[in-house]
């Protein structure tokens, strides 16, 4: 009876001591919404990290759905649970809007299952908090943060700028102040919208492409608009993927940087944006380039503006 128990435990304490060499440390934070930063997260393969905002969400957009898993549903309103699907390591981009137009940005990271460094600590949980609320815990400095160019402050763009020793605007934001000048932007509308759409400019920039655009809300009632994005269809599926009911799939492009003077909307009102993306080198014949502009409340449905895949240097309005 003695040699039947011992057998057993000889073969588990080996086993114990295995999983305990790696632990895994788990980070809680508290950060303060800033659509400037990016925050950085750590995750890593069968675990799973939240991310709590301080009201209703809207809308999530991620960058790589083939790589991470990004849950939300209309129970649990302010969570999204973020988790890598695949064991290698990968990296992504992942949006979150909320009700009342605040976008928070996050750089998903994982290192994968095989990582030379697996006790580097995982983001278990992300709290946002709006600016008011002053709430911010002295776990946020473990998060990494990285700083999103601001729009420059109001100034002429004559040369004094530079006797003045203030460095020149971008070439985005010169865009952008560029499209805000647009008087009468030729408008097209769209069967079953409240909002009607105006690409001014495109032009490429090496590999790169920047669009400029503007959004006017022509209904009696307020909407909110979610940031661009960029997506290219037209590519077969699989056939595993056929089977699941469409031959045709589409992919989101990664965007660069943007600019959007509001995503709130009263009647009448306008709104001016710059967008600038990765455009690939190359594409098949059947895919397209397009540009996605969608209301919060129907991010289902979203507004599709073919776009060139070889820009002008410089179009003109459309």
């Amino acid at each position: 009876m003695k040699l039947r128990w011992l057998i057993p435990v000889a073969v588990l304490i080996p086993l114990h001591l295995s999983a305990s060499d790696t632990p895994v440390g788990a980070r809680v934070a508290t950060v303060t919404i800033n659509p400037k930063e990016v925050t950085v997260l750590r995750l890593r393969p069968e675990f799973e990290s939240t991310i709590r905002m301080p009201e209703e969400i809207t809308s999530v957009i991620l960058g790589s759905p083939g790589d991470f898993k990004a849950e939300h549903n209309e129970g649990e309103p302010e969570y999204v649970y973020v988790k890598p699907i695949v064991k290698e390591a990968a990296q992504s981009n992942l949006l979150i809007a909320t009700k009342s137009g605040q976008h928070v940005t996050l750089e998903l990271v994982s290192d994968g299952a095989s990582a030379p460094n697996p006790t580097q600590p995982v983001d278990f949980l992300i709290e946002y908090r709006t600016a008011r609320s002053f709430l911010i815990s002295a776990d946020s400095g473990s998060l990494a943060m990285r700083s999103v160019p601001a729009r420059e402050p109001e100034r002429s763009l004559s040369s004094g700028n530079t006797r003045l020793g203030l460095a020149p605007l971008s070439s985005l934001d010169e865009a952008f102040k560029q499209q805000e000048t647009v008087n009468a932007p030729k408008w097209t509308r769209w069967d079953d919208k409240q909002i009607e759409t105006s690409i001014c400019d495109i032009r490429q920039l090496s590999n790169q492409t920047m669009i400029s655009y503007s959004i006017l809300n022509s209904s009696n009632e307020p909407i909110e608009i979610v940031p661009p994005q960029i997506q290219i269809t037209g590519r077969k599926a699989t056939k595993k993927k056929k089977k699941e009911g469409k031959g045709i799939i589409s992919d989101q492009l990664e965007i660069r940087d943007y600019r959007l003077s509001t995503t709130r909307l009263e009647p009448g009102e306008r709104a001016d944006g710059v967008v600038v993306f990765d455009r690939p080198n190359f594409k098949e014949s059947t895919e397209k380039l397009f540009l996605q502009i969608a209301q919060a409340d129907q991010v289902d449905r979203p507004i599709l503006i073919h776009l060139p895949f070889t820009p002008p240097i410089s179009g003109d309005g459309k």
